[in-house]
């Protein structure tokens, strides 16, 4: 006997179960990591950074201009995926049945927040306040592990900002870290400079040296700077008279005398810095400097001093008793 229509069971279709391509996909995805690919070439781009080893090794390539990791030759997606399966899981995870796992830094930021809220910046170490800093131009991973690699590398917070670019690049630093850096050096020149200015320099003495400091002591080549001061010694202008090679500037004391006399200065401080870090002058910076005292007081303008600018510190000409 015929069943009713209602008797009929209508046929089930089967579950589609994600194939190899599609799982490999979703286990990137799951990583934080976004894949696209135009011929033949394949882009992964996302979160990134905590995966930047693993990705170099897969035969990536990191594209500064746009901020991805290119492959070329056969799809990446399979190896990727089955790189990120067989990589340990970071220390902390600690996920309950049914939960996504949580990553050890979870709430991290928001914790470093309220003790600087607290207690201040002053307490941190200086990893600590880099990786603060990097809280606001990376989003959504530890930055400790780099704030230390960087400190590592560079040896201090000022070398740190005041890094090449092609060099803070080999620790995936994108570009708005960079700027971030920049500005952050520049910030610092400019508060030591408030408190040299519109100031007797020779009544603020440790002040003049800090500025000198923020300006110079992280250059990769040499600058001779000249601070022009009126006859109350105070700063008319500080500028780079001259810029170098990594042991030399060409200073030309004709040239420094005729700008004194253009900025009616009274009386000048040399600087000039060393970026080998040692401040010690050598025989021609001893002898330029006698050459520019001649020529300023032959027009009436004083050298009160001449500084040496070093990582490691600072020497003072009038000390030295070279002036």
């Amino acid at each position: 006997m015929a069943k009713s229509r209602s008797q009929l069971k209508p046929a089930e279709s089967p579950v589609p179960t994600p194939g190899p391509d599609d799982a490999a996909l979703i286990a990137l995805l799951a990583a934080g990591l976004r894949l696209q690919s135009s011929d033949g070439l394949w882009r992964v781009s996302g979160n990134t950074l905590p995966h930047r080893v693993l990705l170099r090794e897969a035969g990536g390539t990191w594209n500064r201009l746009d901020q991805c990791w290119d492959f070329t030759g056969e799809d990446p997606t399979t190896r990727l995926a089955a790189a990120i399966e067989a990589s340990p899981a970071p220390a902390g995870h600690n996920s309950g049945e049914g939960e996504a796992p949580k990553p050890h830094y979870h709430g991290h930021r928001g914790r470093v927040r309220e003790r600087v809220m607290k207690a201040g910046v002053e307490p941190l170490a200086d990893y600590e306040l880099l990786e603060l800093l990097l809280f606001y131009s990376i989003e959504r991973i530890d930055t400790k592990p780099m704030a230390k690699a960087l400190l590592e590398r560079f040896g201090t917070l000022g070398d740190v900002f005041a890094a090449e670019p092609a060099q803070l690049r080999e620790f995936d630093v994108d570009q708005r870290t960079l700027v971030h850096f920049k500005a952050m050096r520049e910030v610092g020149r400019r508060l030591a400079e408030r408190k040299v200015k519109d100031m007797p320099v020779l009544t603020n003495w440790q002040q003049l040296i800090d500025y000198c400091h923020a300006a110079l002591a992280h250059e990769k080549t040499e600058q001779f700077r000249i601070l022009f001061l009126d006859r109350k010694n105070v700063l008319i202008a500080d500028e780079v008279q001259q810029r170098g090679t990594i042991d030399h500037t060409p200073v030309y004391p004709r040239e420094v005398v005729k700008r004194a006399l253009a900025l009616n200065a009274a009386a000048l401080i040399l600087v000039h810095n060393h970026p080998s870090g040692d401040p010690k002058p050598s025989r021609d910076d001893i002898e330029m400097t006698r050459e520019i005292k001649t020529a300023a007081e032959a027009l009436g303008i004083t050298i009160h001093d001449h500084l040496v600018i070093g990582r490691k510190g600072h020497a003072s000409f009038r000390s030295l008793g070279l002036l």
